[in-house]
């Protein structure tokens, strides 16, 4: 029986140097993309995925994403006092349940699998998600809701993935295809980071996981690995053969929000995907080229 995916991790503990001086203060995760923080975009599409707890691993200086998914009652006030109920519906929304969203310090950082293993009190031997805000995906169906619905097919761990240029698989985790029907991919292996010519296939996985608690095992050894951080790919990569592992194609345009042409061109590509901005983005791009 494939057990239901009712949590989700979200690693917000980087300091976002490639983003300073804005970062200097403002927590990366906190940069808009339109009108929204990329930290809402992440959660709101784990919500549409059916996820029910919410846990945010944050670091020194991540207060005001606490802040942000709180209540603010004299904006709210305002807001009602003026009438202007749209304003205050998207405030209101922003935030879960309470006692559904948790925080976690990682108080050093060691990595993408150690900022998952410091939310290991909250997952208790469940099936898990992982959704790293810095990717964002545009598509009709959230990124998530279609990996569960893939989920629910086979089982195991699943991650999203899609092919990167060979020159530049040194920057990502990387699938060693076992058999691939082009939606998903069996995969017997996986290497964290490797040299294009040592990459066994232009697979990367991005940031979606859907993880089965049997990794905890391996990350509780706390093992340092490429870049002498505690690599989630390696201890995903260690459950292979008794857990099953596939990729999954999803449907939709990823950018990568942790550099800045990611950044700046996904700001342009959900704004124009909104009705009520895309005409005049569209005139005024067209001024600007």
């Amino acid at each position: 029986m494939i057990k239901p995916v009712r949590k989700a991790v979200f690693p917000v503990a980087g300091l976002g140097t490639r983003f300073l001086p804005a970062t200097k203060v403002l927590p990366k995760e906190m940069l808009p993309i339109v009108d929204k923080p990329l930290i809402q975009y992440a959660i709101e599409e784990a919500r549409e995925a059916g996820i029910e707890e919410f846990v945010l691993v944050t670091g020194r200086g991540k207060n005001m994403m606490e802040d942000h998914f709180d209540h603010a009652y004299e904006l709210e006030a305002i807001l009602n006092e003026r009438g202007r109920k749209d304003d205050l519906d998207a405030v209101q929304q922003v935030a879960p349940e309470s006692g559904k969203l948790s925080y976690t310090r990682q108080r050093r950082p060691l990595g993408l699998g150690h900022a998952v293993w410091c939310a290991r009190q909250f997952i208790t031997g469940e099936p898990f998600a992982v959704l790293s805000p810095d990717d964002i995906v545009l598509s009709e169906k959230g990124c998530l809701k279609q990996m569960m619905e893939a989920y629910m097919e086979v089982g195991g761990n699943v991650v999203a993935v899609e092919d990167v240029p060979r020159d530049q698989t040194n920057r990502y985790g990387i699938l060693d295809v076992e058999s691939d029907d082009g939606r998903l991919v069996k995969a017997r292996g996986l290497v964290e980071k490797p040299d294009p010519a040592d990459a066994p296939s232009t697979l990367s996985i991005i940031g979606r996981y859907i993880l089965q608690p049997e990794v905890f095992e391996f990350l509780d050894k706390l093992e340092v690995g490429t870049g002498g951080e505690i690599q989630l790919t390696d201890a995903m990569a260690k459950t292979i053969g008794n857990v099953p592992f596939h990729g999954f194609r999803f449907e939709g345009k990823r950018f990568d929000c942790g550099t800045k042409i990611g950044f700046v061109t996904a700001n342009v590509a959900f704004a124009l995907s909104r009705d009520d901005l895309s005409s005049d983005l569209a005139a005024a791009l067209k001024d600007i080229i």
